[in-house]
């Protein structure tokens, strides 16, 4: 099995007495290294897919595998375990906390995690801050960085605790073409020498352009699959 694999997924959200299909039946498998795109029109399922292959979230028919582990069958304890142990998220809003550094933004992400790394927490945010060209810039918060210093923040902060699997969500929704470029080179060096495997979600041809691996989908459905 995969790292990750969905099993005729569907997911159904109630509002009032309208149901909204989400996701009408997902068959889905991607291993271990893989750099994947998901894209697709607003509203097609793509935001939703991740959120369940993230452990956000719960089908409402299906299973999900991660890392061997059923997902409907874990609590939200376990679910937050699971996102804390192998999963990395890079948002297209950065979400990184204000008043802290970039280096206090990277190092509170080692914390929470598993505490392999606790005793060199410190060593350990810089040399991956370094490695996404931020090493001048420890101890700027996020006001005091543009919006490609962010979303490289956010990368090292996905990065810092080696997850077996980063989601990233319109990584370069907010990035101008140079800057995009640059983060999903910095993606892709990652994901080829640690052989971490990255999920992403985007409308952007550039981030199509760097996948290995392409799924279209549209109304809830994967439609078109594509491999380079």
């Amino acid at each position: 099995m995969g790292l990750v694999k969905l099993d005729s997924i569907k997911k159904i959200y109630q509002d009032g007495e309208i149901s909204v299909k989400a996701l009408r039946g997902i068959d889905l498998e991607i291993e271990e290294g893989e750099f994947t795109t998901v894209y697709g029109p607003s509203g097609s399922g793509k935001t939703t897919m991740l959120n369940l292959v993230g452990a956000l979230d719960k089908p409402s028919e299906g299973t999900v595998h991660i890392n061997g582990s059923i997902i409907n069958e874990l609590d939200r304890k376990g679910l937050a375990l699971m996102r804390r142990d192998n999963i990395g998220f890079i948002f297209q809003s950065y979400n990184l906390i204000p008043v802290l550094t970039a280096y206090e933004n990277v190092e509170f992400a080692l914390k929470i995690s598993n505490g392999n790394h606790e005793n060199h927490s410190r060593e350990r945010s810089i040399q991956v801050l370094e490695q996404v060209g931020l090493g001048d810039m420890l101890d700027r918060r996020p006001n005091e960085l543009s919006g490609g210093q962010k979303q490289r923040v956010a990368i090292a902060r996905a990065l810092v605790k080696e997850p077996r699997l980063v989601l990233a969500d319109e990584p370069t929704a907010n990035l101008d073409s140079r800057t995009s470029k640059e983060v999903l080179e910095i993606m892709l060096d990652m994901n080829q020498k640690l052989k971490t495997t990255f999920i992403f979600s985007t409308h952007d041809p550039m981030v199509m352009e760097y996948a290995g691996r392409l799924l279209e989908i549209r109304d809830g459905r994967i439609t078109r699959e594509e491999r380079r």
